[in-house]
């Protein structure tokens, strides 16, 4: 089913899985409170079954012991978390560190790097406290210069990691590359980061679920928001079997929010598609012959980012920006298979077992925004991950957590609400636009 989060209505019945590596290779979900029945009065009630909302869920009642209802329209993970590219890296947004230090300051700058950290021990705690299987790979990154003319930013990364952060990074040459991780094209040196991994991003989520009921929330899958009213001081949330009446409630759902949920988010947010592959298994020559061995998480320098990793099973996974629309045909497999054989030519036509498309939110000034609304102290969100979710948005979860439970401060750079994205009608032109620039600046 085509979805667009800036023409969604409320969603009025759930629906299925997309046929994704993850879900493929994730076993049967965990164990939910099934789909609502009946009306309830709960303290908390959390929008969205994925990182954020099941992590938030989690904290509450956990350090709180506040038992927040979890009310989900799909099955658990069915949105960014179940879809992404499993990459667990110390990022908040986009912005680059520079740029953090022209916004903040070096002391804003200093504490947005600590809070990029602990959200990446944020998601090492819960796998290890929840024994959450999710195939985590050993810690590494790559960010892999595309072109010659990209190192010296590689190079400019590490003087200032090393001189404002104090955090140390190697710069690999391609014989290193050859040696200890992959011999392939446009690769000219790379940036390796020691903190990072990758996971598989729904078995991650299932376990969330495990540790939210384990610790007294309560999960009520294929059970949308089909309504939301306001009556003497409390929300009604309605799904089609009950309605749950909050003094507070958490908006979790990310990419997949429709505008429609609550004002607030109204004209805040760019949608933007994400597509990735998955080849089938390589053969042993063609692992061989690319000497891709490393389980690092791995980037690249494009300003429309390349992000890739090799599987345990030893398939390849790739992923990049998708079309402006999400409608049938429109999955990029091509263009994808095409960037991998670029990128390593000994596996130029391999084939492909999966792809898939899903929105990432970003926002007008590249971060998230964990925050209450401007109107109304008792609705929170936690939006706008900018394709760094995987360790922002269970980090996030924890945060708000912390807000509602024992008014805990949140980071100013991140606490603020969600600016206005000016001409909001017009978000979709001003997409193409930048991407067509964004190719130019890529060069291919």
């Amino acid at each position: 089913m085509v979805y667009d989060p800036l023409r969604a209505e409320l969603p009025q019945r759930p629906q299925a899985y997309p046929a994704t590596y993850w879900l493929a290779t994730a076993g049967e979900p965990p164990p939910d409170d099934g789909a609502l029945q009946g009306d309830r009065d709960v303290d908390v009630a959390i929008i969205g079954a994925g990182y954020t909302g099941l992590s938030c869920a989690y904290y509450l009642a956990r350090d709180y012991g506040i038992h927040a209802t979890v009310l989900e329209a799909n099955g658990p993970g069915w949105g960014c978390s179940g879809r992404n590219g499993s990459f667990a890296r110390p990022a908040i947004g986009r912005l680059g560190y520079g740029q953090w230090i022209k916004r903040w300051g070096v002391p804003g700058a200093r504490a947005l790097f600590a809070e990029a950290h602990a959200a990446l021990n944020t998601v090492r705690d819960l796998i290890d406290t929840g024994n959450i299987a999710c195939d985590r790979q050993p810690d590494g990154w790559l960010k892999v210069a595309h072109r010659a003319d990209k190192v010296a930013g590689l190079l400019a990364d590490q003087a200032l990691l090393r001189n404002v952060f104090g955090y140390e990074t190697e710069l690999l040459d391609p014989a290193a590359l050859a040696k200890g991780y992959f011999r392939g094209g446009e690769a000219p040196a790379a940036l390796r980061f020691a903190d990072a991994f990758a996971m598989h991003p729904l078995k991650f989520n299932y376990g969330l679920l495990r540790m939210a009921r384990a610790a007294g929330a309560r999960v009520h899958c294929q059970s949308p928001v089909m309504q939301w009213t306001r009556e003497a001081g409390r929300h009604l949330l309605k799904t089609p079997g009950g309605t749950v009446r909050a003094r507070q409630v958490v908006i979790a759902t990310n990419g997949y929010s429709t505008e429609r949920l609550h004002p607030s988010l109204n004209g805040r947010t760019i949608p933007v598609l994400s597509n990735i592959v998955v080849t089938r298994p390589m053969t042993s020559t063609e692992q061989a012959e690319s000497g891709l061995l490393t389980t690092d998480v791995i980037t690249d320098t494009r300003a429309v980012l390349n992000f890739y990793r090799r599987l345990p099973d030893g398939r390849v996974m790739l992923g990049s920006r998708g079309p402006i629309h999400e409608s049938e045909g429109t999955l990029r497999q091509d263009r994808l298979l095409d960037m991998i054989g670029r990128k390593f030519p000994a596996l130029r036509g391999i084939t492909a077992d999966y792809c898939w498309g899903g929105w990432v939110a970003l926002t007008m000034d590249q971060i998230p925004h964990i925050t209450r609304t401007e109107d109304d102290p008792t609705v929170s969100y936690a939006l706008g991950y900018n394709g760094s979710g995987v360790a922002a948005a269970p980090h996030a979860g924890r945060l708000l957590a912390g807000q509602i439970g024992g008014d805990r401060a949140i980071l100013p750079a991140i606490a603020g609400p969600l600016p206005r994205v000016p001409l909001a009608a017009f978000r979709r032109i001003g997409q193409r636009a930048a991407f067509v620039w964004f190719r130019l600046k890529d060069g291919r």
